[in-house]
């Protein structure tokens, strides 16, 4: 395994902190000080989990430009008053900046006791692989 550094501990919860404001602007009819607050959150435990100089290289690269002119301009529209757009823009900036990271994430999800038994159900599973990027997926 690998050590984590405090302020590696930090971003882990930041971020963390960040997703759970957000549900819970969500589920609180698209609070805009609720999805402000878990987006800077977000951003900010990203930058401490990667480093600064890493999260500028990640965002601003060339061919990943709609996506972060998508995920910032999602923000700035909710910022700006209009959460439920923003949202969507954000949410199409985040799939398709993070979609890179999709089958990792989902690998180790199915590796979870009582979620992975669930995404490794037959009708679930077949929504799962395509998501994950995953067709040649054998059953052990």
């Amino acid at each position: 395994m690998f050590q984590t550094t405090d302020s590696q501990k930090i971003g882990i919860a930041l971020v963390g902190f960040g997703a759970a404001f957000l549900v819970l602007g969500v589920i609180l009819l698209f609070d805009k000080g609720l999805l402000a607050i878990g987006n800077i959150l977000f951003l900010s435990g990203l930058a401490f989990v990667i480093g600064l100089n890493r999260t500028f290289r990640f965002f601003f690269q060339w061919h990943k430009l709609r996506a972060t002119a998508s995920f910032f301009g999602g923000i700035l529209v909710v910022l700006f008053g209009w959460p439920i757009i923003g949202m969507i823009i954000e949410i199409y900036g985040f799939v398709l900046l993070f979609s890179g990271f999709f089958p990792f994430v989902i690998s180790f999800i199915r590796r979870l006791p009582i979620i992975g038994s669930v995404l490794n159900l037959p009708g679930i599973s077949k929504y799962v692989d395509r998501i994950a990027g995953d067709t040649s997926r054998s059953n052990v």
